[in-house]
């Protein structure tokens, strides 16, 4: 269908078009509005384009029921993403301390540590797992050995990194250390 009929169709139909945006927009106007700016924008550039299959009008109904469909899902989409951006943004905590920042480094320095004294089988084990947030079964396989042998290893890696921790002396001179092992309180 040519351009100047395809106006005049629209034309034609367009009252009718705006009641059937308003009902598929729960009769929010600008919705609507939206909703039927969007359509006409659709068949003109002929991203939705007539084949004569149905009469113009249900073509066009289907096109405008789509559209709205869509557009309520966007919306709901973005209210979602806005909703947990806000949630996230109040949940965080405030600026941290220096010394917890100090602190927190060194932790993670001894944690990395006790890391490297495992061995290879081990180490590769629990970083697949944590680091990378995959399954064992999923690290056994990127590790190409048996799901019960990565069990073994990421099993004997915890407990020989909780070893080597609680050996640390390190970690038990910060407060938080002193709270967990209160024998080395002076």
């Amino acid at each position: 269908m040519k351009t100047d009929e395809l106006r005049a169709q629209l034309e034609q139909h367009h009252s009718s078009s705006f009641g059937w945006a308003m009902g598929c927009c729960r009769r929010d106007p600008a919705e609507a509005e939206d909703v039927l700016h969007n359509v006409y924008v659709k068949v003109l550039e002929g991203k939705a384009r007539f084949n004569g299959a149905s009469s113009f009008k249900t073509w066009l109904f289907a096109v405008i029921r789509k559209t709205a469909l869509d557009q309520r899902r966007r919306n709901l989409l973005r209210s979602v993403i806005v909703t947990r951006a806000s949630e996230r943004r109040m949940s965080l905590p405030g600026p941290e301390r220096p010394d917890e920042s100090a602190y927190r480094g060194e932790v993670q320095t001894i944690f990395q540590h006790a890391l490297r004294r495992l061995s290879s089988r081990q180490r590769e084990a629990l970083e697949l797992v944590f680091y990378h947030e995959l399954t064992i079964e999923e690290a056994s396989a990127v590790m190409g050995v048996s799901l019960g042998s990565a069990r073994t290893h990421y099993e004997r890696g915890k407990k020989r990194l909780r070893e080597l921790l609680e050996e640390s002396e390190e970690l038990y001179e910060s407060e938080w250390g002193r709270k967990k092992n209160p024998a080395t309180v002076p």
